[in-house]
């Protein structure tokens, strides 16, 4: 159901529904949390998320969505992704519907294949999807583009995408894992907090201080600053 794959600091985590367009039932929520949690407790410092076969994400299981426990997991996976102190680039291989393009939006980076598509169709099957989802859409491709999927069940494809920013390179899983090791050399502390301020409340305001003064006070700075002074790249060891 999912497969994990390390690449130095790069872990790749990829849906392996492929007979069901790996779309998302409840264990494959929950499998996708597990590797998620798990990469970053090994040490990863990027996340790349993507399918096997033809699609990133078909959506959801529609034989197994209108239960509770799967809300459940569904939701909690999603929001759980964006709290993780490591970016995760999405490698939209293909479609991406529904709850693929919820996972996609959940990630923080979004690379697009030439066959990728974007869509939310609640409209079209009666269903609705959280806040969270709709204004994060709105936030990311404007609300013109948002409207029209939320309110007209719209597509968008791979350019449409990238245009309003939706979707932010052109490529394929090769580009997304390259574009993932260029992240990895830098400050990982540095990143955590603009992940924490770029995803969080007001709730979080007191949080935010404290990564940012954590931030200033690390070896991470110093290391920066020494690399400047001996003309060479920065090691940073995010601490």
């Amino acid at each position: 159901m999912i497969a994990t794959t390390r690449d130095e600091n790069v872990v790749i985590i990829e849906l392996q529904r492929e007979d069901r367009r790996n779309a998302l039932n409840l264990e494959l929520c929950n499998a996708i949390r597990e590797a998620a949690d798990q990469a970053v407790a090994d040490g990863a410092r990027v996340l790349v998320v993507t399918g096997k076969g033809s699609a990133f994400c078909a959506g959801a299981d529609l034989s197994g969505v209108y239960g509770p426990d799967f809300l459940d997991a569904l939701y909690g996976m999603l929001h759980h992704l964006t709290k993780l102190p490591v970016p995760i680039i999405a490698a939209v291989n293909g479609p991406a519907i529904g709850a693929g393009t919820q996972l996609a939006m959940a990630c923080d980076l979004r690379v697009a294949d030439d066959k990728a598509k974007f869509a939310v169709p609640v409209a079209r099957n009666g269903m609705a999807v959280d806040a969270w989802t709709i204004r994060t859409l709105a936030q990311l491709a404007g609300m013109g583009p948002a409207r029209r999927l939320m309110l007209s069940a719209d597509t968008l494809d791979r350019k449409q995408a990238i245009d309003c920013g939706l979707a932010d390179a052109h490529g394929g899983l090769k580009y997304a894992v390259a574009w993932a090791h260029e992240i990895a050399a830098l400050a990982p502390l540095a990143i955590a907090h603009s992940k924490l301020v770029l995803n969080g409340s007001p709730a979080d305001d007191e949080v935010i201080e404290q990564s940012f003064r954590a931030v200033w006070e690390s070896a991470d700075v110093k290391e920066a600053a020494q690399a400047r002074l001996e003309k060479r790249a920065p090691v940073f060891e995010g601490r």
